[in-house]
């Protein structure tokens, strides 16, 4: 009987931990490597596409899934200086709505379940220092501290900045400017009919969005505009600019608990594609193959989709490498395509956020060109929401 191949996973987000549950959960030895101690890092993903959903049936966990908190989005909205555009409610013709569950209660819950597996080792607060090699080939990785662990495949899944996409010369081609976003959230409770689902907020030449998460605190958002210096404002004035952006109920709000909004956390997203996700001994995952924009919530569910075609290829008992050209063929065609309508959606938006006349000869006919906005932004979202259900294997059947 051939052995279990061994794995190092590098990385305990979406893409690495669900991998590593998979693969433990087949019967390989996997070493989970993650360089922090905790996952409760501010701002993480947690809006479930059914895409996203669709793949965590695929592992079985949907009854897992089931005992965490979560939210169900009502809809989307678009916003102009102050008034509703259009919005469209959940599901979308979806069997399941866009769901929003804490990512970091996910993770632990994965993690929880892995842990369950002789076959893992879970190794948190431990830095990746460098790559090995043999020749030509990834071998495995050396710890900050020193030590070294081998592999028959390192799988790389830490990240949009990857330091084993950067140590084994792989480019990242970049798509695009990047995003830069400040990050904002007022603690609950806030008032339901003041948020309605996830609002995208465009007035006076600033875009910014709202939303409340899976805990019910609000989650907003201010777009940089490109080369823009982050004014150092107090959290009152910080929460009067996202007035100007919102909506009178929620603008309300913002105004009179402006002093617990928090500090802005400010994000630099660069989207690209990495020139190949794999060469021997490596596989990149996750963000680390293919940075995604925030737009439409698209990094979590493709994380978790690539873990599904990577488990069941890598344990498939084939050659580690062969699996790993398999793999980047399979998930190259869905992410390329997303990534194409991520960028629409960001032009569009460009372009009513920067264009006066547009903006304002929108609002005041939006009676008549509301619907039609409405249908354009519709015909994005199937695949953005379900990606391209052909790409994963069929569901694996709990015992």
């Amino acid at each position: 009987m051939t052995p279990s191949p061994r794995f190092i996973v590098v990385g305990a987000g979406p893409a690495g931990l669900s991998l590593a549950l998979q693969l433990a959960e087949g019967g390989a030895d996997v070493a989970l490597i993650e360089a922090s101690e905790r996952f409760n890092r501010q701002f993480r993903g947690e809006a479930l596409m059914p895409s996203g959903q669709q793949a965590l049936a695929q592992m079985g966990l949907l009854p897992l899934l089931g005992e965490l908190p979560q939210r169900a989005l009502e809809g989307w909205s678009v916003w102009l200086e102050q008034r509703r555009l259009f919005v469209v409610a959940e599901p979308m013709g979806s069997l399941q709505p866009c769901t929003l569950v804490p990512q970091e209660a996910l993770l632990e819950a994965l993690l929880e379940r892995a842990r369950r597996c002789p076959s893992l080792q879970w190794r948190p607060g431990q830095a990746v220092r460098r790559l090995l090699r043999q020749g030509s080939r990834i071998s495995g990785i050396e710890l900050s501290n020193g030590e070294r662990l081998e592999a028959e495949l390192v799988i790389g899944c830490d990240g949009r900045g990857s330091l084993l996409r950067h140590q084994a010369g792989i480019e990242l081609r970049c798509s695009g400017e990047p995003l830069e976003l400040l990050w904002f959230e007022l603690p609950g409770p806030v008032p339901k009919d003041c948020v309605w689902g996830f609002q995208t907020l465009v007035a006076g030449g600033q875009i910014g969005s709202a939303c409340l998460n899976a805990s019910g605190d609000l989650q907003l958002a201010w777009l940089l505009k490109p080369g823009a210096k982050r004014d150092e404002l107090s959290s009152e004035e910080w929460a009067q600019r996202l007035a100007n952006l919102a909506p009178p109920p929620l603008a309300e709000v913002l105004i009179e608990r402006g002093t617990s909004l928090s500090a802005p956390v400010r994000f630099k997203v660069q989207v690209g594609m990495a020139e190949r996700w794999q060469q021997p001994g490596l596989l990149l995952l996750g963000d680390a193959a293919h940075p995604m924009s925030p737009i439409r919530a698209q990094g979590i569910n493709l994380a978790l989709r690539d873990s599904v075609v990577a488990a069941r290829a890598l344990l498939s008992g084939g050659d580690m490498d062969t699996a790993s050209i398999t793999i980047e063929q399979q998930r190259r065609p869905e992410v390329r395509r997303l990534q194409k309508l991520q960028e629409a959606e960001a032009r569009q938006g460009h372009l009513i956020g920067s264009n006066s006349p547009l903006r304002y000869g929108l609002t005041l006919t939006r009676g008549l060109m509301g619907p039609i906005a409405k249908r354009v932004w519709k015909a994005r979202q199937g695949p953005l929401r379900n990606g391209q259900p052909e790409q994963l294997p069929r569901p694996r059947l709990e015992p």
